[in-house]
């Protein structure tokens, strides 16, 4: 894979940056990326030298698709509740649903216990260190693999997330945005960015992934505070507007997704199992409501009992 950045033959200053490419411009990357990160990387609790590999697996789980804010509070919740993953795995996936709160994409909590329970059994209740093991729990991608063996254990691998993608589609590729799903370009080009010592290419993946969700934001990137602004293909392409697919939208009002957290909220907060009737109070319209709860059926975050009583899973 070519590490070269793009440039414009109106730019010099990005020809300049183009014939310095290579591992030297790699290098120069990494120095400021990293030294950014230093200065600037937010005080998460999952970050502390003292966290320990289930609180990175935890946070990573709740991150997907949502705000590190939204986070913290049930992180620190569930932390408090559940320690080590045997605590977890101790508890019925119902408790891990109602735990999880209002984060939004509840089969992640389902997916959790799942691993916890994976990692109590086979592994001695350690969260593991090697990637193919991470990868064999159940409810683990590739990218949370990558993600926990690199921020709670300094392995050296390539962690795309949205954020991190999108720092690589600016700063190496000249566009302002990456693909709807992850490319293999997209990877070839993190492969020829990583670093080669195992601890500077953790830092490397966990200071991308932090500049992009604070400068290289999505609909505000503030290019001023940037530590690579110098080298960054789309800014010195002059900016251009995203020209590739539709960027997908997140809408949620009216969506079976807002009526299945209705239906998961009472259920959430009941002691016990729930009569139809309390679930049918929460949205109006009768076939979007028992298509929702169908689905939360099928997903496995709830169970029909006699008589028309759902509950949460046991």
């Amino acid at each position: 894979m070519s590490t070269h950045l793009h440039h414009t033959p109106e730019s010099a200053t990005a020809t300049t940056a183009a014939q310095a490419a290579g591992p030297s411009a790699a290098a120069a990357l990494h120095e400021l990326v990293i030294d950014w990160f230093g200065d600037h990387a937010r005080d998460l609790p999952w970050r502390r030298p003292d966290a320990g590999a289930w609180s990175v697996m935890v946070s990573e789980f709740m991150l997907q698709q949502t705000p590190v804010v939204r986070v913290l509070p049930v992180h620190e919740q569930w932390l408090a509740r559940w320690p080590r993953p045997a605590d977890l795995a101790a508890e019925s996936p119902g408790e891990a649903v109602r735990a999880w709160g209002r984060l939004g994409y509840p089969r992640r909590a389902l997916r959790l216990h799942a691993a916890a329970g994976a990692i109590a059994q086979r592994h001695g209740g350690e969260v593991p260190r090697e990637h193919s093991e991470l990868l064999a729990l159940p409810g683990v991608g590739e990218y949370t693999a990558a993600a926990v063996a690199s921020f709670a254990y300094g392995r050296r691998h390539i962690v795309l997330d949205t954020n991190v993608r999108r720092v690589f589609a600016r700063v190496v590729t000249g566009v302002a945005h990456p693909p709807n799903a992850t490319t293999a370009a997209e990877r070839r080009t993190a492969a020829g960015l990583l670093p080669a010592d195992e601890a500077t290419a953790a830092r490397w993946a966990a200071a991308t992934m932090e500049l992009g969700a604070l400068v290289c934001t999505a609909r505000s990137p503030q290019c001023g505070q940037c530590p690579v602004a110098a080298l960054c293909a789309w800014r010195l392409a002059g900016s251009p507007p995203h020209d590739g697919p539709p960027r997908r939208g997140q809408s949620y009002a009216g969506t079976d997704r807002q009526v299945r957290g209705r239906l998961l909220a009472v259920l959430r907060a009941s002691p016990g199992p729930v009569p139809q009737a309390a679930l049918d109070s929460v949205w109006h319209e009768p076939v979007q409501r028992a298509r929702a709860l169908d689905g939360l059926v099928e997903d496995g975050l709830v169970e029909p009992l006699a008589d028309g009583v759902y509950r949460l899973p046991v």
